[in-house]
């Protein structure tokens, strides 16, 4: 990139070299124009006040090229995340991306509401010339009743949990901008692989992995949502990390019609249990087959028909209690003891549930993480990925298909595939 001016001649000889000598002390010197120095833009413009949140900093230079561009908000002490450090600082920096050619540069946050922010920025042109800019401008505050609340995030804060683990964060109210929040919400884990987002509905978000999770890891979730718009004039106000570790590979297997289950951990099989499971005379009490990730666990539970679309009068109604339940899905699919079923390893005689004897329903509840996964095949009814954690039975290309960038976030720190500002970049 070197643009210096190379200066050539000839060798002058006779009559007019001797003009150009007699003239050379006379003749007035006119020095050479300045060569102009880089120039630096800055979006958005200096001065300007009212700045929406998600709006992107930009910084370009003709002439030249960018050595140094830093963004500092100050006087935002109310959107303080963990970046800010300890003391709540009342500065703030954002990061951004410098293009290859070292031309541009744009920011990769968004700004925190009611903050005046200043853009530094420093050229060089091929000659050594240097150009800096400070340009400050002021985003807009946000009212009460416009601030997106904290969402609610499972995992949650130090949890040990599966290998077949969602992320699933749910928010208060509908999320329009989805691709913003997507962008917005970085995962990172100590063995890297690749994982998307989906929307279940409105308000949830799941993140899963392209396979299951490496076992005996940590995974972070920073929710980096101040400054994004979440619906049409309702911002984030707050970032929030959750962290929270992969345990022991668990994975039991069960295929209905051979009446048992096998469960491995960390590829070894530890324990083979005797099951009955739906006896399938209709669809509603037929066990589903497919990728279950574990839920949550009960010691004691009522299980009543009624919560799954059964009333009481109903033919096939039931309300029963149960010891050492297991949810492994949405439409009343549990393991759990069941000391009244005397078909256990033999025939299958349940409502769809996985019925256990006492000491194997607390074996698999006592040892059992939310997480761990229990693969079944062997019916005629498929698991629907959005009942329960059923998530894995969409394909790895469906799950693309369906997020909203439709690329992966990959969970070595890189950011996450799309923007997170309020228009195209």
């Amino acid at each position: 990139m070197d643009r210096r001016v190379r200066f050539t001649g000839r060798l002058v000889t006779g009559t007019i070299a001797a003009v150009l000598l007699a003239t050379a002390c006379t003749a007035t010197e006119e020095s050479a124009p300045a060569a102009p120095r880089p120039r630096i833009s800055v979006s958005p413009t200096p001065g300007e006040s009212g700045i929406a949140p998600n709006t992107p900093v930009r910084v370009s230079v003709d002439g030249g090229v960018l050595t140094d561009v830093s963004v500092e908000q100050v006087g935002a002490r109310e959107w303080a995340s963990a970046e800010w450090g300890a003391e709540g600082d009342e500065r703030a920096s954002v990061g951004g991306s410098l293009t290859e050619d070292g031309s541009s540069w744009v920011s990769d946050r968004n700004l925190a509401p009611g903050s005046r922010v200043s853009v530094y920025a420093t050229a060089e042109d091929a000659d050594g010339e240097r150009s800096e800019v400070v340009s400050t401008f002021a985003t807009h505050e946000v009212a009460e009743d416009a601030r997106m609340a904290d969402p609610f995030v499972l995992p949650q804060e130090g949890q040990t949990v599966g290998v077949g683990m969602p992320i699933v964060v749910t928010f208060a109210e509908p999320v329009e901008h989805r691709e913003q929040v997507e962008n917005s919400m970085h995962v990172t884990s100590e063995k890297a692989t690749e994982g998307a987002w989906n929307w279940t509905d409105g308000t949830t978000a799941v993140f899963r992995p392209e396979e299951y999770w490496e076992p005996h890891q940590k995974v972070a979730v920073d929710l980096r949502l101040t400054g994004v718009e979440a619906a049409d004039g309702v911002f984030g106000v707050a970032d929030r990390r959750v962290e929270f570790e992969v345990g022991r590979e668990l994975i039991a297997t069960m295929h209905v019609p051979d009446h048992r289950m096998d469960v491995e951990v960390d590829g070894e099989r530890v324990r083979s249990i005797p099951v009955s499971n739906g006896k399938a005379e209709r669809r509603f009490n037929t066990t589903t087959s497919g990728v279950h990730v574990l839920m949550e666990r009960y010691a004691r539970l009522v299980m009543d028909s009624a919560t799954v679309g059964i009333p009481a009068g109903s033919p096939g109604y039931y309300r029963v209690d149960v010891d050492w339940a297991v949810r492994t899905s949405n439409s009343g699919e549990f393991t759990h003891a069941a000391p009244w079923n005397g078909s256990i390893g033999h025939a299958n005689r349940s409502n769809g549930c996985t019925n256990m004897s006492v000491s194997d329903a607390r074996w698999f509840h006592d040892n059992t993480l939310m997480g761990d996964v229990l693969e079944t095949t062997g019916t005629s009814r498929e698991l629907e990925w959005d009942n329960g954690w059923g998530f894995y039975q969409r394909s790895w290309k469906e799950w693309l298909e369906h997020s909203e960038t439709g690329r992966p976030q990959v969970t070595d720190g890189t950011p996450p595939p799309g923007t997170v500002h309020g228009e195209d970049l």
